[in-house]
C-alpha cells in the first residue's frame, strides 16, 4: 500500500512541475507574445491562407492586433492566476476575466465600434454572484477566526476548495 501511495504521489508531483513549467513559461514569454501584434501588415484588409481580416472601423489590422494583444495576453495571465491561486477570494478574479472576455468578443464583434460599451450592463450578474460570495466567505472566516484559536492561514486552508484535476476545477463553476 505505501508503495501505490508514493507512486501516485510521484507521478502527481510529475503532472504539478509540468503544468507549473508550462504556466511560468507562458508567463515568461508573454512580453514577446504581446508584441506579436508587429507581425500583422498595416492595411486594412489582411488576407492569409488561413483568412482574410478586414478592419471595418480603423482601417487598420495592425490597430486592431494592438488592441487585441492588449486584452488577450491580460486574460491569459490572469487565466493562470484564477487556476493557480490558493487564496480564499481567488473567485474574484473572474470579475476582469469576464471584463476581458467581454472586450475581446466586442472587439472581433464590431471592429473596435462598440468596445467598452455598456460593459457594466454585462458584468452586474457576475458581480452579483462574485461579490456577495466573497463576502459570506469572509464574514464566515473572521467569525470563525473571533471564536477559534485558528490564524487567517488555517481558516483560508479550511475554506479552500481543492478540485483535483484541472477538469474539476472548471467543472466547479459550471
Amino acid at each position: 500500500m505505501r508503495k501505490t501511495e508514493l507512486k501516485l504521489q510521484d507521478n502527481y508531483s510529475k503532472k504539478e512541475l509540468i503544468l507549473g513549467s508550462i504556466f511560468a513559461t507562458i508567463i515568461a514569454i508573454s512580453p514577446f507574445l504581446f508584441n506579436l501584434y508587429e507581425s500583422v501588415p498595416d492595411t486594412k484588409v489582411w488576407d492569409t491562407f488561413l483568412f482574410s481580416y478586414d478592419s471595418k472601423y480603423y482601417e487598420s489590422v495592425y490597430v486592431v492586433a494592438w488592441t487585441l494583444a492588449g486584452k488577450v495576453i491580460p486574460l491569459i495571465l490572469l487565466l493562470i492566476w484564477f487556476f493557480t491561486c490558493r487564496h480564499w477570494w481567488y473567485h474574484t478574479i473572474i470579475v476582469p476575466i469576464s471584463m476581458f472576455l467581454y472586450q475581446i468578443i466586442q472587439t472581433l464583434n464590431s471592429d473596435l465600434y462598440w468596445v467598452d460599451k455598456n460593459l457594466i450592463l454585462y458584468m452586474l450578474p457576475i458581480m452579483a454572484v462574485v461579490i456577495p460570495s466573497i463576502y459570506l466567505i469572509r464574514a464566515k472566516m473572521f467569525d470563525k477566526l473571533n471564536t477559534a484559536n485558528k490564524s487567517l492561514e488555517e481558516l483560508e486552508d479550511e475554506f479552500m476548495i481543492k478540485p483535483t484535476t484541472f477538469w474539476g476545477k472548471i467543472k466547479q463553476y459550471f
